[in-house]
């Protein structure tokens, strides 16, 4: 592949900002989508002016209409995507018999309908018609917590969408995007090398340079 744009929805000081980093030392424009104006501008300028091409994008994605705009947006003043990493997540506690159904559907909105919308939004928009779909996953997909309910059904369904979107790719003639979910199983930056920022952006970075016959519709990172 080439050094198409890597669009990074879910750009926070943690995993989001290594990953839009791990891209940009890739050779890739970043653009970078999240919430805070504020902050987006800060992680932009500071690649701008380590000489990385980059763009900041500030949207909610519970607003499906404003997240596609903004990455048709991006895809317009950066140039064709090549990446796009899924890593926006509602991270609230919450239990089975306490959650309200409006913050239900406001974590599902965020969890799952914004990363169908991202998928649905760059696979038309990718150069060439060939790149990755890489979404953050996590272990409460596999093992659901009580006390995280809505991130717990959140990352299921994320899982079982990805899976589907990966089947439905294999199925093409011709398929050039690999669509996986990294199921983070573990405590990010909790101390543990491994689950380092920096060290999962890595990861994300090896999926995404793997030849078509390693792709996989998941990685579990343990």
């Amino acid at each position: 592949m080439g050094e198409g744009t890597a669009l990074v929805v879910g750009v926070g000081p943690g995993l989001g900002l290594a990953l839009a980093r791990a891209c940009a030392a890739d050779g890739h424009p970043v653009a970078l989508f999240g919430r805070s104006a504020g902050r987006l501008k800060e992680y932009r300028d500071a690649l701008v002016a380590a000489g990385r091409t980059a763009g900041a994008y500030p949207v909610d994605v519970t607003d499906h209409e404003g997240l596609r705009a903004a990455l048709v947006r991006a895809t317009d003043e950066l140039g064709a995507p090549e990446l796009l990493v899924y890593n926006a997540a509602l991270l609230v506690p919450d239990t089975p018999t306490g959650l309200e159904p409006e913050e239900f559907a406001e974590a599902l909105a965020v969890n799952v309908t914004g990363a169908m919308v991202a998928a649905r939004t760059v696979l038309p928009l990718l150069a060439g018609g060939r790149g990755s779909l890489l979404f953050t996953g996590g272990a409460y997909a596999l093992d659901p917590s009580p006390e995280r309910t809505s991130l717990s059904v959140g990352k299921a369904a994320l899982r079982a969408y990805v899976q589907a979107l990966h089947k439905q790719r294999l199925a093409l003639p011709d398929n050039g995007v690999q669509v996986t979910t990294v199921t983070v199983a573990g405590r990010i930056d909790g101390g543990e090398p491994r689950f380092a920022a920096t060290a999962l952006a890595a990861a994300y970075l090896d999926l995404h340079h793997r030849p078509e016959s390693a792709w996989q519709a998941e990685l579990l990172y343990t």
